[in-house]
């Protein structure tokens, strides 16, 4: 199994927005350090995210960094220009050697829809225009092409050119079947949010992707698969990593409802990895067995939790729980980093 660790930038004004992104590549060089394989930077486009630009964090993540995968978490395609989100992101994929690794989604929150005047009738065939065009821009030197949402183009040639050719995209979904589909059509890998519900409406999903697949000519088998958890907490003994994360809960339960009842009720029933190492290994196995996933990401960020505690979680987990889960989930390797001549 691979592991990521993402954050969607939340801002909740005890810290500037500078002190806040650059704790952000802070944890992104931790990250590295402690031997994850890969950082996510989320986009969203309201309060309390700062996450709107996630190519120039990345940036700025890979002049700190030299081997860690930097994942986008979601790219927003409904949103974005593609012509310009593809000049950022082949400016990044070059300035970080080849390590660019993108999810593309639609985004979500009612904010974004008045910045950008994307509605729900029409952003599913945004989402698919934007995916269209951007991945035509990554494989061809010129490209001719017209759509709904953008000027046509005409033998266009659009600079500069990436470092990966080509370069994998996956497809981010919470609960709609229409990235599925879409990411099922390309034959291209499926990253599960796997975030707010019990797992039984993302394997749902991540089955149907699999049905799909098979139905576009693709082989379910050789499908990646991979997926979120809700939280990350873990110490030697189950009641402590309880005692320390129950306050984080209740902060998230004050900030938006949820399905669960308690905390306790998160870790049952939810993707929470809250616990000692060896429960959460028995969790994360019990959930492959649902999904078939063999990247799984967890929380990049403190999130309430103080610096100590945070580190600690982290390196217990690359200490005693991700070895296991490495060796008991087999995961095809990321690409290396592009080596410059």
């Amino acid at each position: 199994m691979k592991f990521l660790a993402i954050t969607l930038i939340v801002h909740d004004g005890r810290k500037s927005p500078r002190d806040r992104l650059r704790e952000v590549v802070d944890n992104a060089v931790l990250a590295e350090q402690l031997g994850f394989d890969g950082f996510g930077v989320g986009e969203r486009h309201e309060r309390p995210f700062i996450s709107s630009s996630p190519p120039v964090v990345l940036s700025h993540i890979a002049a700190r960094t030299s081997t860690i995968r930097l994942f986008t978490a979601v790219t927003t395609l409904s949103l974005l220009d593609p012509v310009r989100a593809y000049e950022d992101y082949a400016t990044l994929d070059s300035l970080s050697d080849g390590r660019l690794e993108l999810i593309v989604g639609k985004g979500n929150g009612a904010a974004q829809a008045q910045l950008f005047h994307v509605t729900a009738d029409d952003q599913w065939d945004r989402n698919r225009e934007g995916y269209e065009l951007f991945t035509r821009l990554w494989r061809e030197d010129r490209v001719t092409w017209s759509g709904r949402f953008r000027p046509p183009l005409t033998d266009a040639e659009v600079l500069p050119r990436p470092l990966q050719r080509p370069i994998r995209i996956w497809h981010g979904s919470a609960t709609s079947k229409a990235s599925v589909e879409l990411a099922a059509q390309y034959g291209d890998p499926l990253f599960s949010a796997n975030v707010t519900n019990p797992v039984e409406p993302y394997e749902e999903l991540v089955n149907y992707y699999r049905s799909r697949l098979a139905f576009h000519g693709h082989d379910p088998a050789a499908a990646l698969v991979g997926a979120g958890s809700a939280g990350l907490y873990v110490a030697e003994r189950s009641q402590d990593a309880i005692e320390a994360y129950r306050p984080v809960f209740e902060a998230r339960r004050r900030f938006g409802p949820s399905v669960f009842s308690s905390l306790e009720d998160a870790i049952e029933r939810g993707s929470t990895l809250v616990g000692s190492p060896r429960q959460i290994v028995d969790k994360v196995m019990r959930y492959h067995g649902r999904l078939g996933h063999e990247v799984m990401h967890v929380q990049a960020d403190a999130d309430g939790l103080t610096d100590k505690q945070h580190r600690a979680s982290l390196e217990l987990f690359q200490a005693e729980v991700a070895p296991v889960l490495r060796r008991e989930i087999p995961s095809r390797p990321f690409p290396a980093p592009v080596v410059p001549a």
